[in-house]
This record gives structure tokens, C-alpha cells and sequence, in this order.
């Protein structure tokens, strides 16, 4: 099951694929679509690489990450991960999806992100809100 660690990350790669595949220009849009996923997926792997053992596809309290992007950020890993869908989305160029997955996106990760929170702090209590109190997202 290892392998369901990674999957997230390699449809998004299919994905991307698919998209820059299915018609690439030389413009604006593309371009600035592009560095944001790259930039986003740059540190969406960086965030999965510093939370180590504790990543989990089911939230769960393993240790508390408090380093890298870590120290700034409580979820890097949804942020950058949606700034690497958003450039993909924004290089594909469909209104419609874009629109919903600005809509969907936020509020499903804040789901997520509630429930993580409530497990951190249920298990590492004081040390988690002074955690929280000091970063951002």
C-alpha cells in the first residue's frame, strides 16, 4: 500500500500531462500556468519529503513536523498541491473548471485540514496550539 503514499502526486503528473499534450502555445496564460504548477509542485514534494513517516492518506498523529515548510505553513502540502492544480487548470484554459476547482478545492482542503487539527491537538495538545499560533494556513 506504499504505493497509495505517492498516487496523488502521479495523477497530477497525467494530468499535467494530459493538458500540456493536448495543446501547448508560446503565451502568456500557458506560461504563467506553468511556472505555477511547477513552483507548486516543487513544494508540494518538498512538503511530502520534510513530513516523512508521519504522512499518512488518513490523518493521524505519528509527531508533530514543526521544520521546513513546516515552520511557516500547517499544511503546505494542500497549499502547494492546489498552486500545482491551479497552474495546471489555468493552462488548460476551461473556464468552467476552473471556476469549480477555485470553488472546491478551498473548501474541501479546509475540511481536511479541520479534521487533521482536531487529532494534532487532540494528541499533542499545548504543543500543537503553540504550533498553531505560530504559523500560517
Amino acid at each position: 500500500m506504499k504505493w497509495l503514499l505517492w498516487f496523488d502526486l502521479w495523477v497530477f503528473l497525467g494530468f499535467a500531462a494530459a493538458i500540456v499534450l493536448s495543446g501547448w502555445a508560446w503565451d502568456s496564460r500557458h506560461m504563467i500556468g506553468m511556472v505555477m504548477a511547477a513552483i507548486g509542485f516543487a513544494l508540494w514534494i518538498t512538503a511530502r519529503l520534510q513530513l516523512g513517516k508521519s504522512f499518512s492518506v488518513r490523518p493521524k498523529a505519528k509527531a508533530l513536523v514543526t521544520t521546513g515548510l513546516y515552520s511557516k505553513f500547517r499544511n503546505p502540502i494542500y497549499l502547494f498541491g492546489g498552486l500545482a492544480y491551479a497552474g495546471v487548470f489555468i493552462v488548460w484554459g476551461r473556464p468552467i473548471p476552473l471556476i469549480a476547482f477555485f470553488l472546491l478545492y478551498p473548501s474541501y482542503q479546509y475540511w481536511r485540514a479541520r479534521r487533521e487539527a482536531k487529532i494534532l491537538e487532540k494528541t499533542f495538545g499545548d504543543e500543537y496550539r503553540r504550533y498553531k499560533a505560530s504559523t500560517w494556513l
